[in-house]
């Protein structure tokens, strides 16, 4: 089960700061739907080859701050 949970809404603000720190992710690498928490968390470890916590970390702070630019 994941530890977070994203709607599809969030995601898009999200993906935005995701994209700003790892300039070389595309859209298509950053697909993700919604309920599917687990599968982004795994993909996302691959994509910035970081742990699952540090992953469920960075995206906690992202919906904390979700109008802030930063990541």
């Amino acid at each position: 089960m994941a530890e977070i949970s994203i709607t599809n809404k969030e995601w898009e603000r999200i993906k935005i700061k995701v994209q700003r720190k790892y300039n070389h992710l595309t859209d298509a690498q950053l697909n993700y739907i919604e309920g599917q928490e687990d599968a982004l968390i795994t993909n996302l470890m691959h994509l910035v080859n970081r742990n699952r916590e540090y992953v469920v970390f960075t995206l906690k702070k992202a919906l904390v701050n979700i109008d802030n630019n930063r990541l």
